[in-house]
């Protein structure tokens, strides 16, 4: 039997949702709440980053996902696995660092700049090294900064959002957190704070699709995703928690959003 991170509600038929984020900090919950009393359904989450997640859709093991990795996802759907790719709404990445700044990437114009900072000061960086959008947004930074990012100061933590965040806190390294996850544990951070933000570059899209033959639920799931009163749960999630919106709404992040 698949063991699932959680469950939500005890409808009749079963919805299993991958995604990583949406799902650590309450948002996938909330929606399930509202999603579950209109459709006697139960949401059953599985906590995994973007490429572990269509990993999962691709072997049958989930029905829909909620990703941030666009060129995987449209592999999917070219390849026939995946259909009803849809845009659901986005946040953006900070890059995030001790306060006295080793690198000096307060200073810098873009974010492969400030990559380029960390990199010539061999300033400790973490990379969550696994295949999660985040890491794939990391590289191609890099990548566009001319950098193959190596040595004991380039770190792979291997391990979600919330858990890297904090181990550069503690140990004063820096780290490319989406502003989400920041927002919500930011009072628990001793030592870091918000370096570099801004860039285009950095804007986070969020998808949802699901595989070409799922249940008609996860379509159902899909559409509502979608829905006007979906996306007025997107762009204001966290004000009355954490005193900020940690989401935008999909009309926010169309531009960004890659067909």
């Amino acid at each position: 039997m698949q063991k699932y991170t959680e469950i939500y509600g005890d409808g009749a038929e079963i919805l299993r949702v991958a995604t990583g984020s949406p799902g650590e900090l309450g948002l996938l919950k909330k929606l399930s709440e509202v999603f579950n009393s209109l459709n006697n359904s139960k949401i059953c989450w599985i906590k995994a980053g973007s490429s572990d997640g269509l990993e999962l859709l691709k072997g049958n093991k989930v029905d829909v996902t909620m990703t941030h990795s666009p060129l995987l996802e449209k592999t999917l759907i070219k390849q026939g696995i995946a259909k009803k790719r849809t845009l659901i709404g986005s946040n953006e990445f900070f890059i995030i660092g001790p306060k006295d700044d080793p690198a000096g990437i307060k200073t810098a114009k873009t974010a492969t700049e400030a990559y380029s900072k960390i990199a010539k000061a061999n300033a400790l960086f973490y990379t969550r090294s696994d295949g999660s959008g985040t890491h794939i947004k990391e590289l191609d930074i890099w990548q566009k900064a001319n950098i193959k990012p190596s040595g004991s100061w380039y770190v792979q933590n291997r391990d979600f959002m919330v858990a890297t965040l904090k181990r550069a806190d503690d140990t004063n390294g820096y780290f490319m957190s989406d502003s989400s996850t920041y927002y919500t544990i930011k009072n628990e951070l001793k030592n870091s704070e918000i370096l570099f933000s801004g860039d285009k570059i950095l804007v986070n899209v969020y998808a949802t699709m699901c595989r070409i033959d799922a249940p008609k639920i996860a379509e159902k799931f899909i559409d509502f995703l979608a829905d006007k009163k979906s996306q007025e749960i997107f762009k204001t999630y966290g004000r009355d928690i954490f005193g900020i919106e940690l989401y935008n709404d999909a009309e926010y992040a169309r531009e960004f959003f890659i067909k």
